[in-house]
Formats: C-alpha cells, sequence, structure tokens
C-alpha cells in the first residue's frame, strides 16, 4: 500500500520518540493512503511553524496485518469501539501509552470530531447521536507505527521509484484479475503480499526500472 505522511520536513530516518502523546492511537508515526490528507496535514504544520509543507511516500508492507509477530488493532470505519479507544488515547491526565499495539489502522479523529469529542465528554450530546453524526463524515484513514518493531514495514520511496510503480502495480493486478478470474482486491492482495513485490518497492534492486511484464514473469515463477 502506497501510504504519506505530511509533515514541514522530508522524513529521511523516523523518531518515534519525537511523536506527539495523546494523539487518536496514542504516540506513533501516523501515515494516511490519501494523499490529500497528507497535504492538508503538511501545510497546517507548515503554516504554524512558519515553514514548508513536505509529504514524505512510503510502501506499507499489509502482510504485517497477518504477520503473528505484530499486535495489529484496525478499525473499518467510525464505531463505538473506535471512539471508545480514541477518548482513551486523548486522555490528557498521562502521556504514558494506553495500549500495547504495533500497529494500528483506522479512520481520523480531525478538528470537527476532536469538537464534538469534547460536547461529549461535557455531556453536551449523547454517544449515540456523536456516533449517528460520524455515519456522514467523510472517509478518512490513517495507519499508526507503534513500535520500532513495527516500522520494519514502512520503506520510504522516490517520486519516480513510486510513479513507476503504481504503473506496474496496475498492469500486474489486472493481469492476475485476468489469468485466475479473481476480483480486484485479491489480485492486489496476491501480489502486495508476495516477495517479489517487496523486492519491487525496495528501489535499490532496480526492479520498477523493469517492465511490468518481465515482474509478473517473476511473480508466476514465485508462486508456482
Amino acid at each position: 500500500m502506497q501510504v504519506y505522511h505530511g509533515s514541514d520536513t522530508e522524513i529521511f530516518e523516523i523518531d518515534l520518540s519525537k511523536g506527539r502523546s495523546n494523539m487518536d492511537f496514542g504516540r506513533g508515526f501516523y501515515v494516511t493512503k490519501f494523499r490529500r490528507h497528507a497535504q492538508s496535514w503538511a501545510s497546517n504544520v507548515a503554516r504554524r511553524n512558519h515553514k514548508k509543507p513536505f509529504v514524505t511516500e512510503f510502501i506499507f508492507y499489509e502482510r504485517a496485518f497477518e504477520e503473528d509477530r505484530y499486535k495489529v488493532l484496525r478499525f473499518d470505519g467510525y464505531s463505538e469501539e473506535w471512539l471508545d479507544f480514541v477518548v482513551l488515547n486523548r486522555d490528557p491526565s498521562t502521556t504514558a501509552s494506553r495500549h500495547e499495539y504495533d500497529i494500528i489502522e483506522g479512520p481520523i479523529a480531525d478538528d470537527k470530531i476532536q469538537n464534538r469529542i469534547v460536547d461529549f465528554l461535557e455531556g453536551l450530546i449523547t454517544k449515540n447521536d456523536f456516533l449517528n453524526e460520524l455515519k456522514y463524515h467523510e472517509e478518512t484513514h490513517q495507519i499508526c507505527f507503534c513500535t520500532l518493531n513495527s516500522l520494519q514495514m514502512l520503506k520510504k520511496t522516490t517520486q519516480k521509484h513510486t510513479a513507476l510503480m503504481v504503473r506496474i502495480n496496475e498492469h500486474v493486478v489486472v493481469q492476475l484479475m485476468t489469468d485466475k478470474s479473481i476480483n480486484e482486491t485479491d489480485a492486489a492482495g496476491f501480489f502486495f503480499g508476495s516477495q517479489i513485490f517487496a523486492r519491487l518497492s525496495d528501489a535499490t534492486t532496480g526492479l520498477y526500472l523493469k517492465p511490468w511484464q518481465e515482474i509478473y514473469q517473476m511473480l508466476q515463477e514465485e508462486s508456482s
């Protein structure tokens, strides 16, 4: 999965100690699959610090969701469980971590939702009314990497690398759909979980410079 981090500087090395406490999912390194959200966040941070916005691109190896060595929590959307977890982590009474997860995925409590969380905590709105409001909120997305171990599943990419990878991914997924008679979700999962994709994501291998047909052939050989 291609993901993005918005800031006022390019990220060369991730330092979890610099993450803010009392965020939605606690202290960690946050990315999103929506570039526009990362750009918006970068603009806000840069404006506040009188700097220029910068979006750093990464590849997230989604196989982390399936590996036993990672403790993962995923929210499919806004829900009561999500709200309770965000309220727990945003409690300002302590900066200590409120959970032991490595990776957490779910929607974002943006400024509008944060204001309504305050209203909820002050008893100005019921939980049911709040949850009903969330049904109409636009789709958002974030992944929080909470531990050093989890950062192994995140790799920085360059714009050229990203652009060529996206092109290869599209062709390979379509070909998998045709050859295996499967839907796009299953085809993408098959490819993104492969060792070939892991090597393709590593710019130093140079695989992203090869024709997509060659990558597809390598994928077939891997799965045979």
